[in-house]
């Protein structure tokens, strides 16, 4: 199939914040291709002076870069990018259809689960990918993106066999660290095991940052009985994460220094956290498993009280 719809010449990326903004000038910088930004915030300032890119890997700029208002204006497309925000998940049904051709693959680099399955629901006819970004990254001033650490892509197949190919082919010339998964389920679980503990805590212990969490010895009990509890869901759907791998995350998070979760930068911005994919949708899962999980089940209520709050 990945011979069929040939190589990927045109990219569209659908929520230009952060993420898609650091990976889609990546991939238009290293590779060649079109890429186009679906954008709102930030259009006229990428507009005028395009996307700068502050990296500990170099800085860049990507001038032009080819930013639109509506999915009108881009047209059809080899690859859909979709890096926007779960909270507006209802949305994509109305952005997608007018990137479309026959072949056009999409890609998912958001949190949490549920969002291939969305994807696949509305879009049957066409390959759905899911990607997982491993990078501590975050919104500057309108048009600039702070590349702080990391950025590994990993990326699977949701539907069709072999459609993954040329999208990591596209990830690795772009000079990304990008790595095809034999598992997507398994590695939406063992993502879930930092992304549940140290977004979620950011929020619920006060508005804190990863280095704060990790300071107190009662925080990171709490963290590791998070990251165990997400273990042990993951198995009861089949998907085997050896425990020891909950330290590689905490050992690795420490190095990280004061990083700010992207889930309490949407906070603290009072903008929409994306609480039921990264929370509510894996303790409903396992709760449909006949699995307990208490320490989520408490985390999760009180993200939502914080965030009710917050909007009150």
């Amino acid at each position: 199939m990945q011979n069929e719809m040939g190589e990927i010449k045109t990219i569209a990326i659908v929520g230009s914040g952060a993420v898609g903004a650091y990976y889609g000038a990546r991939l238009a910088a290293g590779t060649g291709a079109t890429v186009s930004f679906l954008m709102r915030r930030d259009l006229e300032a990428v507009r005028e002076s395009g996307l700068l890119i502050k990296s500990v890997d170099g800085d860049f700029t990507l001038k032009p870069a080819l930013a639109f208002a509506t999915p009108e204006e881009i047209g059809p497309v080899d690859l859909v990018i979709v890096a926007l925000k779960t909270t507006s998940n209802e949305a994509l049904p109305e952005l997608i259809p007018p990137l479309l051709k026959k072949g056009t693959r999409i890609l998912t680099l958001q949190n949490g689960l549920g969002n291939e399955e969305f994807l696949h629901a509305n879009f049957p006819d066409h390959p759905v990918l899911g990607g997982l970004c491993f990078v501590c990254i975050n919104r500057g001033e309108p048009g600039v993106i702070h590349h702080l650490a990391h950025g590994r892509v990993e990326m699977g197949e949701f539907t069709d066999r072999d459609s993954v190919g040329a999208a990591h082919e596209l990830f690795s010339r772009a000079g990304l660290d990008a790595r095809l998964l034999p598992n997507l389920g398994l590695a939406r679980w063992r993502k879930l095991i930092w992304n549940i503990p140290f977004n979620g805590l950011s929020i619920a212990e006060g508005c804190i940052d990863t280095e704060k969490i990790l300071a107190s010895p009662e925080r990171v009990d709490r963290v590791r009985t998070l990251m165990h509890e997400v273990i042990a869901a993951a198995a009861a759907f089949g998907y085997e994460i050896d425990p020891a791998f909950a330290e590689s995350n905490i050992k690795g998070t420490a190095e990280m220094g004061a990083y700010r979760p992207s889930s309490l930068i949407d906070f603290e911005a009072d903008q929409s956290v994306e609480v039921e994919p990264i929370w509510g949708e894996p303790l409903r899962r396992a709760r449909h498993q006949g699995l307990a999980m208490p320490e989520l089940a408490r985390l999760y209520e009180q993200i939502c009280t914080a965030v009710e709050t917050r909007s009150s």
